[in-house]
């Protein structure tokens, strides 16, 4: 069963762009992995340095024992204490209900 993870982030406002840039990289970079499903990031309208990433990969025991320690995550996660004011905040659900738009549904 897939897992998605939702993570939020308040970053220093002067590391935004350099957070960006890093987790741009993550992001090109996690799209290929077999068990990797779908990714989206978000920024809180009323406050642009607060950003919550929404991401769905096949196992959670694949994101423990691999996905984690993949070499293009390290830059990543060595830097997040620079960046973020606060620690991420990491929540952990599992799907229940799927529905897709009406579009993605008549190109399958």
């Amino acid at each position: 069963m897939s897992v998605t993870y939702v993570v939020r982030f308040q970053v220093i406002p002067e590391q935004l762009d350099r957070f960006m840039s890093l987790l741009n990289g993550v992001l090109d970079a996690m799209r290929v992995e077999p068990n990797f499903h779908e990714a989206m990031l978000h920024r809180d309208p009323d406050s642009p340095h607060r950003l919550m990433l929404y991401e769905t990969w096949e196992s959670h025991d694949d994101v423990l024992e691999e996905q984690l320690n993949r070499p293009y995550r390290q830059a990543w996660h060595e830097a997040l204490p620079e960046l973020l004011a606060r620690p991420r905040e990491i929540t952990i659900w599992q799907a229940v209900r799927a529905d897709r738009s009406r579009v993605e549904a008549w190109a399958a």
